[in-house]
């Protein structure tokens, strides 16, 4: 019974995004333009060289969650 509800609503807000993000962003209906950084194939090709030739120095891997490695040391008792 209340999937006859949510379902249609679910879609319908979808659609409502949808039509809102079409009209602002592609349409642009409040102004502006997209920056020719975004827009140009060149501009991407250009950038991705430049990354891609920077020298890439670092230190060794950071573990995020150094507990799940279980890669520490529990003692058992004070130490004397």
């Amino acid at each position: 019974m209340p999937a006859k509800y949510i379902i249609p609503a679910v879609l319908g807000s979808f659609a409502i995004a949808f039509v809102a993000d079409h009209f602002i962003a592609d349409k642009k209906i409040f102004g502006g333009t997209t920056p020719p950084t975004i827009a140009s194939k060149e501009w991407w090709e250009e950038t991705d060289k430049k990354f891609q030739a920077w020298p890439r120095t670092a230190g060794p891997p950071v573990v995020m969650n150094p507990i799940s490695r279980q890669n520490f040391i529990v003692k058992s008792g004070p130490e004397s």
